[in-house]
């Protein structure tokens, strides 16, 4: 442990929020992040109490040495019969010594070990808690958040409940314990002056190094603020490489990152700075009650008060106070820095959901798949409405597909229908439930997508396509990838299904990976179909391969088609033109193109560019 040092560099808090918009105050007490922890611990008690009675034995086992190194030199004071003393007291004092040095260590490591378990039990649990509450956090959150910030204050959170729980019990109450068994010792064998200095020294010593540390939060805090920055852009940059690359501007990239860099290591080094005024004031006060403390033991030698051995014991027992004191100022930091990384957790637990299941909702009864849009008016902001009073309906086991030009509102629709948000007029339901009125969970696990922007994890092609119904077979996850017609591309590869992706997929092409995720909801085999743009990556000849196969899949499943290739919907039950979030014509292909309205104009300005499948 480094004395009175600054805290690792990768554990500081950031003040940015998950969100990406400046951070959110917390109202919570220290003591309130506390009282926020103690349930998840108190669930170890008996490992705790246990942990505590190993601590007790520790010190008092500690607390023992210099005793015993009293009186070994007590005994070693020359003697008529020195001879006798030696071969007798001194082993047995020798032996006791070792003893104790022994059960010091001894109590120490079986504390750590009873209570490995809670302090990684706690962790687990909370850390646990958090991705879960993320992953029901609505889509807004996601899309407005920091990646490298959100992750950092996750990091950060977790690291910090091991080192409040290893800082408060492993330090602070030993050294409380420590310090009131000396404190006896010392007024009950000598004079209570001793008492005094030590008390007068320690309070003087934990007054300055806590005003001081406050002082300098607000140096640290602009580090934690500086570091974050400068990671929220490496990562940024690093997840848009490819961006990078293509404008050329590596080194725009480069001076930006160092530019955070150089304010941080300004921070830091300001940072230093305090940090030495602080060593140097603690190592002045202890210096101070020392000299005092060993004067006022001389001076009982002299004057005959005192032994030899009782200097010695003063003297052990000042020094093993002194050791965890040194270290207060990294203690008192640290404990400050995991209750304010701990409370940014508990705030992100904390955080409502924008979308949340009703206290009385069932899940969804599934006999019945239409799905009815009744009225339903949608704005992500107040101020730009993008669905307005739009109402029809998908019978069971029909196609009806949604064309219209970019940004009126298509997407949303299937957004709305899979409840990352909900309707703020009208009502969605399937099979007569209003969605909001049953379980979200029921409500996705009844309806597969195929969306435009295909996102992999960065693993096998297997657990990709395997990821719509976990736990297929390879038999399953083979036939579902010859359905979407990328198993011949994925045989093909030296490592075949064991195929890596990379991150997010860039390892495939844009067809490859629409492929995928076609092939990911042929698994998942639901009674509701959504292809969002399906084959938007796709050129004219695998587009005419697998509209086939798209065409198969959707067979007898409820399906809502997003297009804007009006080629990929002309077989649709019913074709909904949107337009500013209003549906302004709909019919099927032929009734449309009669119409001579707002689609023919679509289809003939499509035809007229040439596109190879019209």
């Amino acid at each position: 442990m480094r004395r009175s040092g600054e805290a690792p560099t990768s554990s500081p808090s950031s003040s940015h929020t998950v969100s990406g918009h400046p951070p959110a105050k917390s109202d919570r007490s220290d003591w309130a992040t506390l009282r926020r922890l103690f349930p998840y611990l108190w669930q170890y008690k008996w490992r705790v109490m246990a942990a505590l009675a190993f601590m007790v034995g520790a010190k008092v086992a500690n607390v023992g040495v210099p005793v015993l190194l009293k009186n070994l030199v007590d005994t070693m004071t020359p003697k008529p019969d020195m001879a006798q003393a030696l071969l007798i007291v001194p082993i047995g004092l020798l032996l006791a010594y070792g003893l104790l040095r022994f059960s010091t260590a001894l109590f120490g490591e079986l504390r750590e070990l009873i209570f490995a378990k809670a302090t990684e039990g706690t962790a687990r649990q909370i850390a646990l808690e958090v991705f879960g509450h993320l992953h029901a956090l609505s889509l807004r959150f996601h899309l407005e958040r920091q990646t490298g910030g959100m992750t950092r204050d996750i990091e950060r959170g977790t690291r910090g409940v091991h080192s409040l729980i290893s800082m408060s019990l492993y330090s602070i109450v030993p050294t409380i314990i420590e310090l009131v068994l000396v404190l006896a010792i010392l007024g009950v064998k000598f004079d209570w002056l001793f008492v005094w200095i030590t008390v007068a020294a320690l309070v003087l010593y934990i007054t300055f190094t806590v005003t001081v540390t406050e002082w300098r939060t607000q140096f640290r805090k602009t580090m934690n603020e500086l570091d974050s920055t400068a990671q929220s852009r490496a990562v940024d940059s690093l997840l848009n490489y490819e961006t990078v690359k293509y404008f050329n501007n590596e080194e725009f990239e480069a001076k930006r990152y160092d530019a955070s860099l150089d304010r941080y290591r300004k921070a830091a080094i300001k940072s230093q700075r305090t940090l030495s005024m602080l060593n140097i004031g603690q190592q002045l006060l202890i210096a101070v009650s020392l000299v005092l403390m060993l004067w006022r033991a001389t001076s009982g030698v002299v004057e005959g008060r005192m032994t030899l051995g009782d200097l010695v014991m003063v003297n052990a027992f000042m020094i093993q106070l002194y050791i965890p004191l040194n270290f207060l100022g990294v203690i008192y930091r640290e404990i400050k820095q995991s209750l304010t990384d701990l409370d940014k957790m508990f705030v992100l637990m904390e955080k409502e959901r924008e979308v949340r299941d009703a206290p009385t909702a069932q899940p969804l009864a599934g006999a019945d798949s239409t799905i009815r849009f009744e009225d339903v008016s949608f704005a992500y902001e107040a101020a730009r409405p993008i669905l307005k009073h739009v109402s029809f309906e998908i019978p069971a086991g029909k196609t009806v597909a949604v064309v219209g030009p970019s940004g009126s509102g298509k997407s949303t629709l299937a957004r709305l229908l899979y409840r990352f948000y909900d309707v703020q007029q009208g009502r969605i339901t399937i099979g007569g439930e209003d969605i909001r009125e049953v379980t979200q969970s029921s409500v996705r696990r009844a309806i597969g997508i195929v969306p435009q922007d295909t996102v992999l994890f960065n693993d096998t092609v297997e657990y990709n396509i395997a990821y719509g119904r976990p736990g297929a077979t390879r038999e399953e996850v083979e036939g579902a990838a010859r359905a979407a017609r990328i198993h011949d591309f994925i045989s093909a590869t030296p490592a075949g299904y064991e195929t890596t992706v990379g991150e997010r997929g860039l390892k495939l092409s844009g067809g490859e990976k629409q492929r995928v995720a076609i092939a990911r909801t042929l698994l998942k085999n639901p009674p509701i179909v959504i292809f969002d743009e399906a084959t938007s990556a796709l050129d004219s000849a695998n587009e005419r391969a697998i509209q086939s196969e798209l065409k198969s899949a959707a067979q007898d499943k409820t399906t809502l088609v997003i297009a804007h290739r009006l080629s990929t919907v002309v077989d649709a039950h019913e074709i909904l033109v949107l337009e500013s979030g209003v549906i302004v014509e709909r019919g099927t292909h032929g009734e449309l193109l009669a119409k001579q309205g707002r689609y023919a104009q679509m289809w003939a300005l499509q035809k007229s560019e040439a596109a190879p499948l019209l």
